[in-house]
């Protein structure tokens, strides 16, 4: 299979990622009232690329982790490109009906789904482990960080705090681009290098990938922005800024440990770690899409694999 439709996929899904994840960085500013989501939105397409850019540069563990997740041999191109299918079918789902689901946590379940079609000794477990490390303590540390600075900040003062809300959003869309612009290079140098001549990607990748991710994020998000910032839970520039601060935190703890972790796992989170009366059914619905998105990409990836390697 040519290297082109793996491209292709993975600018797609690169682009859906930033019209469904990075909108996360800015739905509590948007949902309080502080910045209208045209404004919001391109800050955010700016710093998701100065976030690809700048982790790239500086730190690249990230992506190495993706990059070394699975073997999957002469394979490896059929098997990205079913991965990357399977991510951007469950993304414009997720998009379609207002669920935040992670693009991060498709692609790795897409690409678990591929290995295992290949044979299961193609999963390599360290890298899967870290994968599931990081999921379960950026769920743990944004709920109690976003609790802690919650309780922390002191009440009143809602001119500051929307201030503040506005660099928190600009951080978080910072981190999201450092965290999942890196996952995407690191497929990208699996498809270059087809897995057997170490990692490696141009120079230009990390400019393609924050470029594609700024686009979506300027192109959409309205509907992530409405679940996740206002039906979920009732937020208050306090409460907003501190799931800003305890999103961040988390965000930039599991970076640097080189732990690949979900931008919309860690703000949903917090946000409901620092709200107040959280909407217990749109809370459920949320959980129910996170719990089905890693059978429901990997059941495609393998389906797809199956098919084409046949084919």
């Amino acid at each position: 299979m040519p290297l082109l439709p793996v491209l292709l996929l993975l600018t797609a899904v690169i682009f859906v990622n930033g019209w469904t994840d990075a909108p996360n960085a800015i739905a509590t500013p948007v949902a309080s009232g502080v910045l209208p989501f045209p404004a919001a939105a391109a800050m955010a397409a700016g710093c998701n690329l100065l976030g690809v850019v700048c982790s790239a540069a500086v730190n690249d563990s990230v992506a190495r982790t993706l990059y070394s997740i699975a073997d999957f041999g002469p394979h490896a191109l059929t098997a990205l490109t079913a991965a990357l299918a399977s991510a951007v079918l469950w993304g414009v789902a997720a998009w379609r009906f207002g669920i935040p689901t992670s693009e991060s946590h498709a692609l790795v379940a897409g690409l678990t789904g591929a290995a295992l079609a290949l044979g299961a000794g193609r999963l390599r477990l360290a890298p899967l482990a870290l994968v599931g490390l990081g999921l379960v303590l950026s769920l743990a540390l944004g709920a109690a960080l976003g609790r802690l600075a919650g309780r922390r900040l002191p009440k009143g003062r809602p001119g500051l705090y929307r201030k503040g809300q506005v660099a928190g959003a600009a951080l978080t869309a910072f981190l999201h681009g450092a965290q999942d612009g890196q996952k995407f290079l690191g497929v990208l140098a699996l498809a270059i290098t087809l897995g057997a001549g170490g990692y490696a990607v141009p120079p230009w990748a990390a400019f393609w990938c924050a470029g594609c991710m700024a686009l979506g994020t300027l192109l959409g998000g309205r509907r992530i922005i409405d679940t996740v910032g206002r039906r979920m839970v009732l937020l208050t520039p306090r409460s907003g800024f501190a799931a800003d601060l305890g999103c961040a935190a988390a965000l930039a703890l599991c970076t640097a440990l080189g732990l690949p972790v979900s931008t919309t796992h860690v703000k949903t989170a917090a946000i409901l770690g620092a709200g107040a009366s959280p909407d217990g059914k749109v809370a459920g619905s949320l959980g129910l899409a996170w719990l089905l998105t890693f059978p429901a990409c990997g059941g495609i990836a393998f389906f797809l694999v199956k098919c084409l390697v046949v084919w």
